[in-house]
């Protein structure tokens, strides 16, 4: 796994326990599901639009802030980007249309 998801990880286990006046992803966890729900959708938006805008600058810097926000997600319900890793790496080798086929309904 990539050295900074798993510090990125380790910080935002960390920031379940610390103060929401001195942690934005504090606040976030504070505030609860709906709010980190409502943050990884605007990112999203936004990086729909700066991919619709061409400039791939503000694309990676939007793509950066939606991982981000997705990684506080999974760690709001006690999950890690392993598990998406490990995920990917199931897919790996498998086409789309397999894949999609082998999922229950």
């Amino acid at each position: 796994m990539s050295s900074i998801l798993q510090q990125l990880d380790t910080v935002l286990a960390q920031r379940k326990q610390a103060d929401p006046a001195s942690s934005y992803v504090a606040s976030l966890y504070d505030k609860g599901l709906d709010a980190i729900l409502k943050k990884v959708g605007e990112e999203a938006i936004e990086t729909i639009m700066a991919a619709k805008e061409g400039d791939q600058e503000h694309l990676v810097y939007e793509v950066a802030d939606l991982w981000f926000h997705t990684m506080v997600l999974l760690a709001a319900q006690d999950l890690s980007s392993q598990a998406v890793l490990d995920e990917l790496a199931r897919r790996f080798g498998l086409s789309g249309l397999e894949e999609k086929a082998s999922r229950t309904e």
